[in-house]
């Protein structure tokens, strides 16, 4: 029996990145994976490439939310799952950020993660409960001075998730909600943000891996192994916490 076989899980933001690396998890894991993304001929590549399936989405688009659940409750009549994952992360200071930018990061992250949250529990409710993990960062427990949009976007997400996991629990949902919380991870995000802040580009070493390593920066693979847990039954004792994946670096 495979960790979770045969949960419908939704993953957003999973054409790349932290998202693809939990849809590949998840569906090695037997779910059933729904794969959203506002890039949807990449999303949809992957998506068969990997065994998922695609659904184009813009997270910060409300009327998206109920068209995804219905197609989700039209396909499998349940959802076990939802991972809000997707996200964007402009760098930008307090006096640089513009209202546009601050905007736009508000309204893919808070505005995204509480329509998902809130149409996801209405459709669990149906078959008896789920788990939820909103993607959270260590920029919400720590605050990142070049990335206040994203800090302030990241903060709220965390505590967003523990509300839900009081509410839930409070009227026997029997629905979790659980925030994670990577540090530097090897994506395409991280990458840029080497690049442009300290002039890193960790791709073009000779031996990106054992860059990565020296550098003490973690594989989607370390974040995607707790999406696993937090999404099968291994967790039902859990709910309201936040998972933070960082080697350590929030505590030195």
């Amino acid at each position: 029996m495979k960790r979770v076989e045969d949960k419908v899980i939704i993953v957003t933001g999973a054409a790349s990145g932290l998202g693809l690396a939990d849809a590949k998890a998840l569906i090695a894991e037997g779910a059933k994976v729904i794969m959203t993304d506002i890039d949807a001929e990449k999303g949809d590549s992957l998506a068969s490439e990997i065994g998922g399936i695609f659904f184009a989405q813009d997270v910060s688009n409300e009327s998206s939310w109920s068209e995804l659940m219905k197609f989700v409750e039209n396909k499998f009549a349940r959802l076990d799952g939802l991972v809000n994952n997707a996200g964007i992360a402009p760098i930008a200071n307090i006096e640089e950020v513009t209202t546009q930018s601050w905007r736009e990061v508000i309204n893919i992250h808070l505005d995204g993660t509480f329509w998902g949250c809130q149409s996801a529990i209405k459709l669990m409710k149906i078959n008896g409960g789920g788990s939820i993990v909103n993607m959270s960062s260590t920029a919400a427990l720590i605050g990142l001075g070049s990335y206040v949009a994203y800090s302030a976007a990241k903060g709220g997400i965390r505590s967003m998730s523990k509300s839900i996991a009081i509410h839930c629990r409070q009227n026997k949902l029997n629905i979790r909600c659980n925030s994670v919380h990577p540090g530097s991870i090897s994506t395409p995000m991280v990458h840029h943000a080497l690049k442009t802040l300290v002039g890193k580009d960790l791709l073009a070493e000779e031996d990106p891996e054992e860059t990565r390593k020296e550098m003490g920066i973690g594989e989607p693979s370390d974040v995607a192994h707790m999406i696993v847990y937090l999404m099968s039954n291994e967790s039902k004792h859990i709910t309201g916490t936040e998972m933070v994946i960082d080697n350590g670096d929030t505590v030195i």
